[in-house]
């Protein structure tokens, strides 16, 4: 009686669920199910595939895969943020002692060891904050529905591969809510590719062995073109009759054209070995300018924002005792909010000046069409959109 009655109250219970909810769990398991067919055929074992069978939608990972930023943060405070006195004490000890390692790294892969730390403290604080989310959970979450279907169905159809290698455990298969996993963040296509075996036991353990992840980021900068002997960058000067608009990241040219423009090094020379070269002025023409080489460009492949790349370039040299850049950040200069950059893409659209979608996004459209803007209006066409230029548009 008990029983019965207790049956027929989760009967009521799941008659009360609403609609979506029940339409939800069903498109959930019909993903499931597609995704152990295609593993099966790709010679996954049964049971890898049977952890497939207890995963639910994770909330967290649709909350964080939907969330619209409400506060851009400017490059000063990620650097902030980035390269702190701890990170740097933590980054100088992992130098000391994995130095013979560290060496060996360098001699076969020919990426700098302040290259390599300073990525695994940028990405997890040097093994602090991998992220405890289950990666096949938060794949399978991104895989079933939303913008980033396509991304979460191939990464977990690799991430059951790893599984399958027996190069990490089921229990220690952890990762960020979007499956970048380790102590240096690889999301499972690059560990396919590009992970190595640091210690030679024949594994290539990210998770829990900072040798092999050190390895693989080694590995995978060398493979993306790492040029051995060469810097990433550094900060420049440039005259007060400067065209901003020449600064971008692919305008690529030879130091000498550089030379040519009155720009010159802070307490080095411009010299042709360096290659083709950019000028980046990530806070317009009032903050830092820097003329960064291919390696710069390298460091975008591992995580395409600049502001990253810089902070990874940056943090590499200060353990060294390289000094923070000579030129202040225009800290005075807030970033637009979403809804401003928005409004901002309305008025430059309705001035002629196409900036793509009005989505709240400043890419690289919007950012063409504010150098336009300026350009025309006589300003320092630099693209760096700030409160005062939405004013003037408004004019």
């Amino acid at each position: 009686m008990v029983l019965r009655a207790f049956a027929l109250s989760i009967l009521l219970f799941l008659s009360a669920l609403p609609e979506s909810a029940v339409a939800n769990e069903r498109a959930f398991k019909a993903f499931i199910k597609e995704i152990k067919q295609e593993a099966e055929k790709d010679g996954i074992a049964r049971k890898h595939l049977e952890a497939l069978d207890r995963l639910t939608p994770d909330p967290e990972v649709q909350r964080l895969a939907a969330r619209q930023p409400e506060y851009v943060k400017p490059i000063w405070a990620y650097l902030t943020h980035m390269v702190t006195e701890e990170r740097l004490r933590l980054g100088r000890r992992e130098l000391q002692t994995r130095e013979a390692f560290l060496s060996g790294l360098e001699e076969k892969y020919g990426v700098p060891r302040g290259i390599l730390i300073a990525i695994w403290g940028v990405e997890t604080n040097y093994g602090g904050n991998k992220g405890s989310f289950s990666v096949l959970r938060s794949l399978a979450t991104l895989g079933y529905d939303g913008k980033r279907a396509d991304f979460g169905r191939q990464q977990l159809l690799y991430a059951l591969r790893i599984l399958q290698s027996g190069d990490v455990a089921l229990a220690d298969f952890k990762g960020s809510w979007a499956g970048a996993m380790g102590h240096t963040q690889f999301i499972p296509t690059t560990y396919a590719d590009y992970a190595a075996d640091g210690t030679g036991d024949g594994k290539k353990n990210i998770w829990t062995e900072p040798r092999d992840a050190l390895a693989s980021s080694a590995y995978y900068l060398k493979r993306m073109g790492w040029q051995k002997g060469l810097a990433w960058g550094f900060e420049v000067s440039v005259p007060s009759n400067f065209n901003f608009a020449e600064a971008r990241i692919k305008n690529t040219k030879s130091p000498a054209y550089w030379r040519d423009k009155g720009v010159t090094a802070l307490g080095r020379d411009i010299s042709d070995d360096l290659g083709n070269v950019s000028i980046f002025a990530p806070a317009g023409l009032r903050g830092p300018v820097f003329m960064l080489t291919k390696n710069f460009r390298v460091l975008l492949r591992y995580n395409t924002a600049p502001a990253y790349a810089l902070a990874v370039g940056h943090l590499s040299q200060r353990f060294f005792g390289a000094a923070p850049f000579e030129r202040d950040w225009p800290q005075a200069d807030r970033p637009l909010l979403p809804q401003e950059i928005a409004e901002l893409q309305r008025r430059l659209r309705k001035s002629g000046y196409d900036t793509g979608d009005v989505d709240g996004v400043l890419g690289r459209q919007t950012i063409a069409a504010v150098r336009d803007y300026q350009k025309d209006r006589g300003l320092a066409a630099d693209g760096f959109a700030t409160p005062g230029l939405l004013e003037l548009l408004a004019r």
